[in-house]
């Protein structure tokens, strides 16, 4: 016998039709953190609380909540509105609108929290909202500059957060019970296992490291292979190590978890994979067709769920830079900007899903996942849990993220009765 619903995809879209033009450039989306998107999409967010019966509040770090009245702590569900430069629809948005059609459908109070500056897309600060509520941001990171040479405190100046006052956010924390969250599959594994939702089992361990080459600038053509000091060869050099590297990571990571169950036939859900490293942006100067490249800035990640390899990779990463170094004469200084410590989500919170999923006829795989969520950084300070939804592209951080609401609406419905389970 089927068992009735409470959330269904119409009620998503409907949440979602006044946020996604919000940013919006032909198929892709820009929202980034501290601008006039986000302050647009930070007005659709106390529409949605009013609509839910809600009072907005912002607590010191930017982020936006929306609190019922009755005392705390409450749960609270949720995610981010940011995005990266042309970016998907869905990424984040997809949390926070599920999040307030629970607290309408809830019997419980819940609360509904947008992170902020989850992608960290403007200045490198990967989950600042969610760092800064539980007390583990950096506050170096506030005389960051953005591409167009904006401060960070001064960005949050203007968007109307004191960067002073970040360091009292941690005081809203204790207004939680617990953490839930929605989220597209940035990965096949629910597609392939042909399953509408999945429950993270936990978060990769995670580490950003900037690279910074200094050499000289000379003519192209005149001046001796011998004698140049070419920034941009030896970044060249630099990203091939760090990938090499990753790649001989990649058995001990591998070994350190076993594959989920999955339908005969089909590839496991969460099956292990390789340290994973990635060369992800780069500049050089002076970026002239005729000149030898005097100096580069390259932005490497690694990410692995066994946390001992992304270290072992990081020593691996500043013993190839030192020996590029002395053979290329150009100076290189490493810099860790970025270092998310993985994670594991509530086993009981986890196994009430599981239980929930197979009630409801669609029983969940489990899944791990090499990306960052706020989530996880709350993970570490109270019960949390995370459940993803099918992405058939498999594609994230683009406009070809693919999600069909209903598979959304079922993965909401097993946070609904959840949260009711719990909170009641």
């Amino acid at each position: 016998m089927a068992v009735a619903r409470l959330i269904d995809g119409g009620a998503l879209r409907e949440r979602l039709v006044g946020l996604l033009p919000i940013g919006r450039n032909g198929p892709a989306t820009t929202r980034l953190a501290w601008t006039a998107e986000d302050a647009a999409a930070a007005e659709w967010f106390s529409a949605q609380a009013d609509s839910a019966g809600l009072a907005v509040g912002r607590d010191p770090g930017g982020n936006l909540w929306a609190v019922p009245a009755a005392p705390p702590p409450w749960w609270a569900l949720g995610s981010h509105l940011d995005t990266v430069r042309e970016g998907g629809a869905f990424d984040g948005a997809l949390g926070v609108a599920a999040g307030f059609e629970i607290a309408a459908r809830s019997a419980v109070p819940v609360a509904v929290i947008s992170f902020a500056d989850e992608e960290g897309a403007r200045f490198n600060t990967p989950t600042f909202g969610s760092r800064a509520l539980t007390g583990v941001l950096d506050h170096s990171v506030l005389d960051r500059r953005d591409a167009s040479g904006v401060l960070l405190r001064d960005a949050l100046g203007g968007a109307g957060v004191d960067a002073e006052r970040i360091a009292g956010a941690p005081e809203w924390l204790g207004r939680l019970r617990g953490f839930l969250e929605l989220h597209i599959d940035q990965t096949t594994d629910l597609a392939r296992a042909g399953r509408p939702a999945g429950v993270v089992r936990g978060l990769a361990t995670r580490m950003r490291v900037r690279a910074e080459l200094a050499g000289r600038a000379d003519h192209a053509g005149t001046t001796p292979v011998a004698e140049r000091r070419d920034a941009l060869a030896a970044a060249a050099r630099l990203i091939v190590a760090a990938l090499d590297l990753a790649g001989e990571g990649a058995p001990a990571a591998a070994a350190a978890r076993a594959p989920a169950a999955a339908p005969t036939g089909a590839p496991a859900p969460g099956s292990p994979r390789e340290l994973v490293a990635t060369a992800s942006r780069i500049l050089v100067e002076p970026n002239a067709l005729t000149t030898v490249p005097s100096r580069a800035s390259v932005w490497l990640d690694a990410r692995s769920p066994d946390a001992d390899a992304v270290e072992g990779w990081r020593a691996g990463v500043e013993r190839a830079a030192s020996d590029l170094a002395r053979g290329t004469r150009v100076e290189i200084a490493l810099t860790t900007e970025s270092h998310s410590p993985g994670c594991e989500f509530d086993p009981a919170l986890r196994a009430r899903l599981l239980e929930l999923s197979r009630e409801l006829g669609e029983p969940a795989p489990e899944l791990d996942c090499l990306a960052g969520h706020d989530a996880g950084m709350l993970a570490a300070s109270m019960p949390a849990a995370m459940v993803f939804v099918r992405n058939e592209s498999g594609v994230s951080h683009s406009p070809e993220e693919a999600v069909d609401l209903d598979d959304a609406a079922f993965g909401a419905e097993l946070l609904l009765r959840l949260v009711e389970q719990v909170a009641g």
